[in-house]
């Protein structure tokens, strides 16, 4: 017995004196520099004149750049943005990373055990969700004459990354590109190209976005097509008034070249190919992958592609072509293709260029084909327990006319109002930020019941007799949900055929994610096909037309996280939840203060 005390005296003592070195360590942590160099941006937004499409108009840019300025940076560097609104419309920025700080992550693997059992790297803590940028779900908007730091650091993340305005749809021509390099000394796992360049896929309007917006929601009907595709601003000699509006990549013959392609389209997915050669991934949403090969591929918004293309063909003009990838069932869309061009040096100026057969809008085959050739570098650790199950179903409704305001024409389905919906649940923003409500202890903004699945299964894709599509509706709210500190999650993203199936480009703020499965129909579990090994890992996928995809993560990131339809005309419809996770011990302690000059509502 008097053992048995001296050995629990002797546990305790080593508990304390671990937890006491650990603060100590975590105490000169703090006073030490931070590793990687520091990186300041000055972001101005302001109106910018341009002349396409034979008019003149005026846009919303960063630093009156269309498309707005390249943040380069290497991984662990810190990234400092001053955003200073100079239109009179409201403005945020949102990042496409991950914003943690693996503060443990050198730490000897027993001692990080201590503090959670779940965590297999290091406690990671926030660095600043107050800069993930979200309007009114982390941060208010910067108002016009305001001025708001953003801060994050880039641990452990590199490769083609995206940011881009989350206000109204001022995103349609706020964003660039976000690259990140290897470490100095650590290669790409790939043979270096000659030379890299950025292509962003975008879509452009004729009209004052932020109108465009509340025309669309007041209506109660869809979106009226885009004027133009655009590759890096450009729209190509399809369009009007456009022959020399064109972006070009010259080339030498035979080397090999690396394509940073991004997705920055609006309201539509895209297919991209280049005439006679083919196109090897090599990194998806800033991972690297095995190398896949194909003659094209599909980019929705928020997705990124590092593809490697070799000028192994003779000398000439070459078509670089996006052309529109529609899923869903009389749906109008702009079907003009963007062309760029991939000309070779030697070839004579004015030369015809060869033309890049695109995939029919339809070709969902066309899809699925590379999505199943992604497959992380590596092997992968994914989640195998699975603490938390959730099954969300997403798709488009129709509300009765007068649901959300009274003055709607209600020009949607059959005289209703168009609506989109997680769960049957039509996301309302606040006039307020989710975060800070939860962070100050504000109730009245938004509500923690969104259920975990549906509340009842039935044939999503299909419908039965009394049941969705026959009921079209749904709730309208600003509900959340809840995840547990450290819980591994597993989500299942269910598309329904309520009024029509339809790829959905599902983004995460906040995390990156394992896809180990995807599929058509229902989601059966007796049935699907998981890859646990080698999955790709993203930070959006494209739930399959009519299907369904899995995802798995550890909700190791404290914070409030957007999750949503980067299609903007369904996130303007409510496709869209916010998710909090908190460590169970109290509300957000690991945060940090909000910034000062953080904007108020």
């Amino acid at each position: 017995m008097a053992m048995a005390k001296l050995v629990n005296s002797f546990n305790y003592l080593l508990i304390s004196l671990l937890f006491l070195c650990a603060h100590n360590m975590l105490h000169a942590m703090a006073q030490w520099p931070k590793g990687g160099s520091t990186r300041f941006y000055d972001f101005k937004v302001q109106m910018l004149k341009v002349n396409k499409l034979c008019s003149t108009r005026e846009i919303v840019t960063i630093n009156q750049m269309y498309p707005g300025p390249v943040v380069y940076a290497q991984e662990d560097d810190r990234i400092i943005v001053k955003l200073t609104n100079e239109t009179p419309y409201n403005a945020t920025i949102h990042w496409y990373i991950t914003l943690v700080w693996d503060i443990l992550g050198s730490f000897d693997l027993n001692l990080t055990l201590l503090f959670h059992p779940n965590i297999r790297h290091g406690v990671r803590q926030m660095l600043s969700c107050w800069s993930d940028g979200p309007s009114y779900i982390t941060q208010c908007p910067v108002q016009s004459g305001q001025t708001f730091t953003y801060e994050f650091t880039l641990v452990k993340q590199k490769g083609t990354l995206f940011w881009h305005a989350h206000f109204s749809w001022l995103r349609a021509t706020v964003y660039g590109a976000l690259i990140i390099y290897p470490k100095t000394g650590v290669p790409y796992p790939f043979k270096y190209p000659y030379e890299e360049h950025t292509v962003i896929l975008g879509e452009y309007w004729q009209r004052d976005l932020v109108q465009l917006e509340k025309n669309v929601t007041t209506s109660g009907g869809g979106s009226p097509v885009a004027d133009a595709y655009t590759i890096n601003g450009h729209p190509g000699p399809n369009y009007n008034c456009s022959t020399n509006d064109v972006y070009k990549i010259n080339v030498v013959p035979g080397k090999t070249y690396m394509l940073r392609l991004i997705g920055a389209l609006l309201n539509m997915e895209s297919f991209f190919t280049i005439a006679n050669h083919k196109l090897t991934i090599v990194e998806a949403d800033g991972e690297y992958t095995k190398p896949f090969t194909t003659d094209r591929v599909m980019l929705g918004p928020g997705h990124t592609l590092n593809v490697l293309v070799t000028a192994n063909q003779k000398i000439g003009r070459y078509s670089m072509a996006m052309g529109p990838y529609m899923s869903a069932k009389n749906v109008p869309f702009q079907n003009i293709t963007s062309i760029a061009y991939f000309q070779y040096l030697g070839a004579t100026p004015n030369s015809v260029a060869l033309p890049a057969p695109l995939p029919r809008f339809d070709d969902n085959l066309a899809v699925k084909t590379v999505m199943d050739g992604l497959k992380s570098l590596d092997i992968a650790d994914v989640p195998k327990e699975i603490d938390t199950n959730l099954f969300f179903t997403i798709g488009l409704n129709v509300n009765k006319c007068g649901s959300r305001t009274p003055n709607q024409n209600c020009q949607g389905v059959n005289g209703g109002v168009m609506a989109a919906s997680m769960n049957n649940n039509s996301f309302i923003r606040p006039n307020f930020s989710i975060l800070r409500a939860y962070y100050d202890h504000i109730n009245g903004h938004f509500t923690e019941d969104f259920p975990g699945s549906p509340l009842r299964f039935y044939d999503f894709v299909n419908g039965a007799p009394n049941s969705p599509p026959n009921n079209t509706g749904s709730m309208n709210g600003t509900r959340t949900k809840v995840l547990e500190f450290g819980s591994r999650v597993q989500l299942i993203l269910q598309d329904t055929g309520t009024i029509t199936t339809e790829n959905h480009p599902i983004h995460l703020h906040g995390y990156s994610f394992y896809v180990v499965g995807y599929g058509s129909g229902n989601y059966n579990p007796q049935t699907a096909i998981f890859n646990l090994v080698d999955p790709p890992y993203m930070n959006t996928i494209g739930v399959p037309v009519g299907g369904w995809a899995a995802i798995r993560f550890v909700a190791d990131n404290p914070g409030v996280w957007f999750m949503h339809c980067h299609l903007e005309i369904h996130l303007s419809w409510g496709l869209a939840v916010a998710l909090i996770v908190k460590n169970g011990q109290g509300p957000m302690e690991t945060l940090p203060h909000p910034p000062a000059d953080m904007p108020r509502c």
